[in-house]
């Protein structure tokens, strides 16, 4: 006698197909999650706050842009354009980071060194070193790799609390182009065509005022292959344009590894 084929009850196949679901989500929630938070742990105790402090001031902290460590971790790295030109000395005002923490921890810092080209700076601070962040060649850097960046957006409002944002790189493109009429020209766009442009990193994220400065990594790896740059770059890729664009754009690394081989 020939056996006739039963089909499986309806209940047993949609309990089946949602247990596969769930399997499925819980795999892929352990794949996210694997990869990262390590990273992510490893890169904030070295992310810190850059400003200047004034003992008098109410707060006597203000806050300007993200830095972090490197070299022997005694060294931060920033931006350029947010180190001030001018500190008020008669009233005891210093250029300064914000360590995160309960309490915070407020340490004074001196300029070490600065490539106002490549809109980069290294601050000096003296007491315990800060956990070093490693750095990448970025000339392997590729279009379509995707990369970690952690600081302060709007952390003058926010506070010292560092956020993680992810992007792909969109673009390895020239920092500056000629602009298709001569009415787009400002001075700073023509110092940077006159010294040279050189590529940067476009990614598909947004940035906010605050992080400037904040290292861009490698979420398998936690080494650093550029720094977040908003106002420099900004000013000569969108001067045109009369929103901002979403777009976030970092200074590869080797420049970074440049100055800190000429530091003193």
């Amino acid at each position: 006698m020939r056996s006739v084929p039963v089909d499986p009850p309806r209940e047993s196949i949609v309990r089946g197909q949602a247990l596969a679901v769930c399997l499925a989500l819980a795999l892929a929630s352990t794949s996210l999650r694997a990869e990262p938070p390590p990273a992510i742990e490893r890169v904030k105790p070295s992310v810190v706050a850059v400003g200047t402090v004034q003992r008098m001031r109410n707060p006597t902290f203000r806050f300007l842009a993200t830095g972090f460590g490197v070299g022997d971790g005694s060294v931060v790295a920033t931006n350029a354009h947010v180190v001030p030109a001018l500190l008020d000395a008669s009233q005891g005002e210093a250029l300064a980071i914000m360590i995160p923490g309960a309490p915070p921890q407020v340490r004074e810092a001196r300029t070490l060194a600065t490539d106002p080209a490549h809109d980069l700076a290294l601050l000096k601070i003296d007491g315990a070193p800060l956990a070093p962040l490693a750095l990448r060649d970025s000339d392997a850097v590729r279009e379509g790799e995707t990369f970690l960046f952690t600081g302060f957006p709007i952390g003058s409002v926010l506070g010292p609390f560092p956020a993680t944002h992810r992007g792909m790189v969109a673009a390895i493109t020239p920092i500056a182009i000629p602009p298709a009429g001569a009415g787009q020209l400002d001075a700073r766009l023509i110092r940077q065509l006159a010294s040279g442009a050189f590529p940067i990193f476009q990614l598909d994220a947004t940035a906010y005022p605050g992080n400037s400065g904040s290292p861009m990594y490698d979420p398998a790896t936690a080494e650093v292959v550029g720094i977040i740059n908003m106002v420099f770059v900004k000013g000569t890729k969108e001067a045109a344009l009369t929103r901002p664009s979403g777009i976030t754009y970092a200074i590869p690394a080797r420049h970074l590894q440049t100055l800190l081989r000429g530091a003193p």
